[in-house]
């Protein structure tokens, strides 16, 4: 392919992906158990330190094996066909589309203060429908779209964190500076909580998905994923700072749309309504990177399972446009009929489970001269792994349904494969 991205686009990929809804919504659902400030910090640190991990390993998998398609390429690679073809199922089923229909579902919510008849559900599907057709033009096209939105993105929200620490707190804040984080840490609700946190990083691993699309990928891989994933870390700790200092714990257990909270104790209803507007817009940049990737998981899956074969072809710049728009269809679905919760919590637990995987091929994988090398191989993969099955175990048993859905979409893709003998589509 001619055209190819830098590290600075791949970087604004992952950071457009990660910095979604979960920053923006998770908080709420964590304080229902978790009260402690130093709590709140240590979960995100902690969601932080694995997505920074998970981008040393990932850097060096996509340095490795130089192909688009990211954990279906490793897994397949690495293990067995089937095990790729799981994460690619699973991509495509939740694993992208939530995140695009939970973008599209939080973005109507967001506007409806600004006109609730026509900001619904029918606009978010609009949005993705003009992303969509935004990118079945070239790479050209959809990195510059992207560029510009995650700019967008990343401006508003150092606003948001200029003015939530500028202004005085709001008088019966909810920041609780005292020692209950100790017994806090071991609490179910600890676990459960950093499924929300982990969410909310979903997309370190963005730019790997794109490898074969980046100039130089063993030097700009790495680069645009490890600055990505701690910048934002340091952004999402700083949010929550802000929204606890400008509301009760009372405003904000539970609730959703916590920015809006804060913010309307700072600014009044009005000002708050524009914030909520500005979280919308910059979802753009989101559901548009989600689209991106996902489409390049399921084309690299469909050219080697002839199940899939009538999404592989490509359009003359090598947009793979089928698999682009199969990708939209099943966000749609999932935005006219899925649960924000609850989908929220099914594809965190089946992206952690595939994620963690993925990580673990590592120790699989031979070291490679010339190639980007994790720091710290293998331990701080063994750190990612525990630290996960530690998440996914308290998961299943504080959330047993959304963990069956989880397990349920799993096994209805192993049954697809089955369906025809995976073979290469050219």
């Amino acid at each position: 392919m001619s055209q190819k991205i830098g590290w600075k686009t791949a970087a604004g990929l992952v950071i457009s992906n990660m910095i979604g809804t979960g920053v923006f919504t998770s908080l709420g659902y964590q304080l229902v158990d978790i009260h402690n400030t130093w709590s709140i910090i240590l979960l995100w640190m902690i969601g932080g330190g694995l997505a920074l991990i998970g981008a040393f390993t990932y850097a060096e998998l996509g340095t490795h094996f130089k192909e688009s398609g990211g954990d279906y390429v490793y897994l397949s690679k690495i293990f067995h066909p089937f095990t790729g073809y799981l994460y690619a199922w699973v991509s495509l089923t939740v694993g992208f589309s939530a995140p695009i229909a939970l973008s599209a579902i939080a973005m109507t919510s967001y506007l409806s203060p600004l006109g609730g008849a026509i900001f619904n559900d029918f606009f978010g599907i609009s949005v993705i429908l003009i992303l969509t057709a935004i990118h079945s033009v070239s790479i050209k096209q959809t990195g510059r779209f992207q560029d510009i939105s995650t700019l967008i993105k990343l401006l508003f929200v150092l606003v948001l964190i200029i003015l939530g620490f500028s202004m005085i707190p709001f008088e019966n804040h909810a920041l609780n500076w005292d020692r209950s984080w100790r017994s806090e840490f071991f609490l179910p609700g600890f676990a459960v909580s950093l499924i929300f946190v982990s969410y909310a990083y979903v997309g370190w691993n963005s730019a790997s998905y794109v490898v074969g699309e980046i100039r130089s990928p063993k030097k700009n891989l790495p680069k645009a994923l490890i600055f990505s994933t701690l910048l934002v870390m340091v952004l999402y700790v700083l949010l929550q700072v802000v929204f606890l200092r400008h509301a009760s714990l009372s405003e904000l257990s539970g609730q959703v749309e916590v920015a809006t909270i804060s913010f309307s104790n700072i600014y009044g209803a009005n000002g708050a309504i524009w914030v909520s507007a500005f979280i919308a817009i910059q979802l753009v940049a989101t559901i548009s990177g989600y689209l991106w990737v996902g489409s390049r998981v399921t084309h690299a899956m469909a050219k080697e399972h002839a199940l899939w074969k009538p999404i592989v072809p490509t359009n003359s710049r090598g947009i793979p446009v089928r698999a682009l728009w199969l990708q939209s269809a099943i966000s749609i679905f999932l935005t006219l009929t899925g649960s924000f919760e609850q989908m929220l919590l099914y594809a965190g637990f089946v992206l952690q489970l595939m994620g963690t995987l993925t990580v673990a091929s590592l120790l699989w994988l031979k070291k490679k001269e010339g190639i980007f090398t994790s720091p710290l191989r293998p331990y701080i993969q063994i750190i990612f792994i525990l630290f996960s099955i530690w998440i996914l175990a308290y998961t299943a048993y504080a959330q047993p349904m959304e963990s069956l859905i989880g397990i349920g979409i799993l096994v209805i893709g192993g049954i697809t494969y089955f369906l025809k003998k995976p073979e290469i589509v050219e």
